[in-house]
């Protein structure tokens, strides 16, 4: 009876054991299948041109105008992680941006520890340690200030010049001549981003408020109105455009005119009322310039600029005051920046000052074993185009600044991950816009690549489908290698208290 019994057993895990195995083998070809399907789905949209409206106004250059700070120095080749992120997910940014949590929390147990020296303190973050203009090393650092009688110091005011200088001079291209750029897809992808992220959070704003309620927006350094038409299609009431550069201001201004005189066409289009303010965002009070200084916005958003304010921290400082002054609690301040953090890392690994591929190069010009929070310089040249100097931002310093303005950080994002959570919702909007490249290529189209390791993110997992008629969207590895320095933030701002002398507190 036992030796039944025990065959019994045996032949009911052998049963048991099929059956799991089966069901693994299911998942797996189902999970193969999704990939597949997704595969073809890119494949036919890229093929369809009829899809491609050449309405959207294509980005002006993505450059990298923006950078924050390496508390930690990572020993990863961030580089290698090109276009294969954009098919599959990785880890490594979440991680970087835990550390970068980690480090602000840390860094605010001690300043609000003790005023006291701290030689026998061994609770010191290693993002101190790395920086080199702390007054005494034997106090907690702290941001160090600029001349108060004067607060603008002669370079300062040259870096100024040479930034309004350089996007005055900036030659205005047409749509045609920007799709024969050698970048054009990244360009394309970099306007995806920001579409994506200005919808996101317009749509969070709208879910609050009343049906039709106004929705106000401060499009800081709004260049020449790059974002004009996503502002249109957001269904916003009012939009203010700062900017250093007048010319790009002008040409903003025309172009928002020729959208009105099209809206005017098109029945049942109302545009939203704009005014323009030019003008250094890091060092005026824009509050000051508004048509109604006692205006109320919803949405802040600074794209690929605010990088310029960690010049100084007293321009940093006016930069979250322009951000922040007006913004209602609730209202989200949104932009985008380079990630400090790759920069440093790409130098360090190349041990030079200067670092890149055929398609962009970064002058470095600070000692990379100690960085300043601020004045951090360095200069980005892409696709031949030679930039004006920026300045890498710390993203704790960016966070801990964030706070005395009341704004409280909600998400970072490297780009790679934003678009794992964004590229379904914005596919068609992806494909639209032409924002990834169609490899192989169709016929009688030739890749925006020349170097031969180029592509071969993209024949990799072609091989690993096992589909040579497969079709994916990509971005070359130079391109991505371009891409990859960015990330996206979002602030919210908090309701606040008074103290007794009438300063505002906010419980961040």
């Amino acid at each position: 009876m036992i030796e039944i019994s025990f065959l019994f057993l045996i032949q009911e895990l052998v049963v048991i054991f099929f059956y799991y195995r089966r069901k693994m083998s299911e998942i797996n070809e189902l999970e193969q299948a999704l990939v597949m399907v997704a595969a073809d789905a890119d494949s036919r949209n890229y093929e369809d041109q009829k899809l491609y409206e050449n309405e959207e106004e294509q980005e002006e250059e993505a450059t990298s105008k923006d950078p924050y700070f390496y508390a930690k120095v990572s020993d990863d080749d961030s580089t290698n992680n090109y276009p294969s992120q954009v098919i599959n997910n990785s880890n490594q940014s979440r991680k970087r941006q835990s550390e970068d949590l980690e480090n602000v929390t840390r860094a605010e147990r001690e300043s609000k520890s003790v005023k006291r020296k701290h030689e026998n303190s061994e609770d010191v973050t290693k993002s101190q340690r790395v920086y080199s203009n702390v007054a005494n090393e034997d106090k907690p650092q702290k941001f160090k200030r600029d001349d108060p009688e004067d607060g603008i110091t002669k370079s300062q005011r040259g870096y100024a010049n040479v930034v309004a200088t350089h996007y005055n001079q900036l030659e205005e291209k047409g749509l045609e001549e920007r799709t024969k750029s050698r970048i054009v897809h990244l360009r394309n992808f970099h306007n995806w981003i920001k579409s994506m992220l200005i919808n996101e959070y317009l749509t969070k704003i709208k879910d609050g408020k009343r049906h039709n309620a106004p929705v106000r927006v401060h499009d800081m350094c709004c260049g020449k109105g790059g974002d004009l038409l996503k502002w249109k299609k957001g269904g916003i009431s009012h939009l203010i455009c700062s900017d250093i550069a007048e010319v790009s201001l002008d040409q903003c201004k025309a172009r928002y005119t020729d959208m009105k005189n099209r809206s005017a066409r098109e029945r049942g289009s109302n545009l939203y009322s704009i005014e323009y303010i030019p003008g250094d965002c890091s060092r005026l009070r824009l509050r000051e310039k508004y048509s109604d200084p006692s205006m109320k916005l919803d949405l802040v958003s600074c794209q690929f600029a605010f990088h310029y304010s960690f010049e100084s921290l007293s321009q940093a400082e006016c930069m979250f005051r322009n951000a922040a002054e007006c913004l209602q609690p609730g209202g989200y301040f949104i932009g985008t920046i380079p990630d400090a953090y790759e920069i440093v890392t790409r130098a360090k690994k190349f041990n030079n000052k200067s670092f890149g591929n055929k398609v962009y190069e970064v002058s470095i010009d600070f000692d990379i074993n100690k960085p300043p929070l601020f004045g951090a310089k360095y200069n980005f040249q892409l696709d031949g185009v030679v930039n004006c100097p920026e300045f890498l931002v710390y993203f704790p310093a960016l966070v801990k600044l964030a706070k005395k303005f009341g704004l409280k950080l909600v998400r970072t994002e490297k780009f790679y991950d934003f678009f794992e959570r964004m590229k379904e919702e914005g596919k068609y909007l992806l494909t639209n816009m032409r924002s990834l490249e169609a490899y192989p290529a169709p016929e009688s189209v030739q890749l925006v690549g020349t170097d031969s390791s180029d592509y071969i993110h993209a024949e990799t997992f072609i091989k690993k489908e096992q589909r040579g008629s497969l079709k994916i969207g990509t971005l070359s590895k130079s391109e991505w290698e371009v891409s990859s320095l960015y990330t996206t933030f979002v602030f919210e701002k908090v309701k606040n208290t008074w103290n007794a002398d009438g300063t505002p507190v906010y419980d961040i």
